[in-house]
């Protein structure tokens, strides 16, 4: 092990889709303190969430794992996990003071998983310790945090209803500034921040909304595929949490202004990080890392939320900068396909810690010092529900496999396929699965897809081929000994 050990940063949001970043060229979103990570470190431009919505996706995080090895290969709350080796417990035992601040969103909640100190709000409900510091500063309604009227996962949007500074976002990062200036100077600190904006409900700080809003006539509309189900005229009537159906222009411009302000606010506040850890004298010594769990469709497609294995959905921002003495190549760009997975590996490889076993993912770091290591020639994703249900009709279960220059998706609850080029086309408008040119990529994918499902419990490959239909597993099927627990 290193006698010199880095403080390690972790910051992830939720539900930030990975073309939401000025670097990557967005006409209106703002992101300078990302855009100056990313210059200033390394950024990988095709990151990917294996598991695209918010459980699974926390558990590839912190257990370094794939959603079949660690058993939660879709949705589903209120399963107790034993995960063995996590980032947080490798790096406790290596003597680094470990802290979490925000969404855990594992169950129980406040299960440690290697953690010293945490301070947990998974969303902007009472009953969290953001919600209990809020009623320090005079807010003792019931639900203070959402009297904005706006329901979560709703494409409704406003300005929120707080002062500013009261909001949950703020609330981590000034937790975290008080961290800074309170740790044991005699450890390295990991600090994981894990904020829960840009997730909806969409009511960022008014000043964020106002921005957006007075740049409403330059805000993209959704763009919609060949494939995708038209709709004649907007769905008015429908549920105000949709996975699907057509907005009216002014509200989709409403709901991606007050999404981008809310990715504009966490850049701000990464700013207040990187100035506290100067304040304190840690930046000379620290890794500082930037990813979300997932994307969001904002209407792409006609699709909405999360899980959908298409590009806004699937494809997240991921970068992170290393110390001078840790012989940094910046910038670097890289376009090898990577995923959450790989996360947990590269800080543990930062701090000179062996990488154990158990984890499936992969170190970045040669990346970060300018190397080209041997590295994996796809990713493989999914999310599955247990078939049969409302959510599961309107989120079919998917898997897909993406190299970051094209991308195959098999749906499994019906076979069908999708093929897409994503160097020419980037916004997966035009589905080549149907196009006969295209029988060969189409049948290579497909034999990869049946490498990695061979062996799994559900039955998705019988005689060598692909079987549609098969129910999706529960975690306490996948996993018997991880004793679920219902909540």
């Amino acid at each position: 092990m290193a006698s010199r050990q880095p403080h390690i940063i972790l910051i992830t949001s939720d539900q930030h889709r990975g073309d939401c970043l000025g670097i990557a060229g967005h006409p209106v979103q703002r992101t300078p303190n990302l855009d100056h990570l990313a210059a200033s470190g390394a950024w990988f431009r095709s990151a990917y969430s294996e598991a695209p919505t918010c459980i699974p996706a926390r558990r590839v995080i912190l257990s370094g794992q794939r959603p079949a090895t660690n058993g939660m290969v879709g949705f589903h709350g209120g399963y107790r996990w034993q995960p063995g080796p996590t980032i947080a417990s490798e790096l406790r035992a290596a003597g680094y003071h470990t802290a979490l601040i925000g969404k855990t969103h594992w169950h129980p909640l406040n299960a440690r998983h290697g953690f010293h100190h945490m301070l947990v709000a998974n969303s902007q409900r009472d009953g969290n310790d953001w919600s209990e510091w809020l009623k320090l500063h005079g807010w003792h309604e019931p639900l203070a945090g959402k009297l904005h009227g706006v329901e979560t996962n709703s494409f409704n949007a406003r300005p929120s209803h707080l002062p500013e500074g009261l909001d949950l976002t703020s609330w981590a990062v000034n937790e975290a500034l008080k961290l800074f200036r309170k740790r044991d100077p005699e450890m390295p600190l990991f600090l994981w921040i894990s904020v829960v904006d840009p997730h909806p409900p969409f009511t960022p700080p008014k000043v964020y909304y106002d921005r957006y809003i007075a740049a409403a006539d330059r805000i993209p509309l959704p763009v919609i595929g060949d494939w995708a189900n038209d709709y004649d005229t907007p769905n008015i009537g429908l549920n105000i949490q949709p996975t699907h159906m057509n907005l009216p222009t002014a509200w989709t411009q409403r709901m991606r202004a007050a999404y981008y302000g809310l990715i504009n606010h966490i850049d701000d506040q990464i700013y207040n990080v990187i100035r506290g850890l100067k304040s304190a004298g840690m930046w000379d010594d620290t890794v500082l890392m930037y990813s979300t769990d997932h994307g969001e469709m904002l209407g792409d497609h006609n699709l909405f939320r999360k899980t959908w294995p298409y590009e806004p959905s699937a494809h997240i921002p991921f970068m992170f900068r290393i110390p001078d003495w840790m012989d940094p190549c910046s910038p670097t760009i890289v376009d090898e396909v990577v995923g959450l997975q790989d996360l947990a590996p590269t800080l543990l490889d930062a701090a000179s810690i062996p990488i154990p076993d158990s984890m499936d993912g992969m170190s970045l770091l040669p990346f970060a010092r300018g190397e080209r290591p041997a590295w994996r020639s796809y990713l493989h994703g999914e999310h599955n529900r247990r078939e049969g249900g409302e959510e599961s009709e309107r989120v079919p279960g998917n898997q897909y496999l993406t190299d970051g220059r094209q991308k195959f998706i098999w749906f499994s609850s019906d076979g069908r396929e999708q093929l897409f080029d994503l160097l020419a086309d980037p916004m997966e408008l035009h589905d080549l699965a149907s196009n006969g040119t295209h029988a060969d990529a189409l049948a290579m994918w497909r034999t990869r897809l049946i490498s990695e499902l061979r062996d799994r419990p559900e039955g998705y490959v019988a005689g060598g081929q692909l079987v549609a239909g098969r129910r999706p597993f529960l975690p306490d099927e996948l996993r018997p000994e991880s004793n679920p627990v219902r909540s």
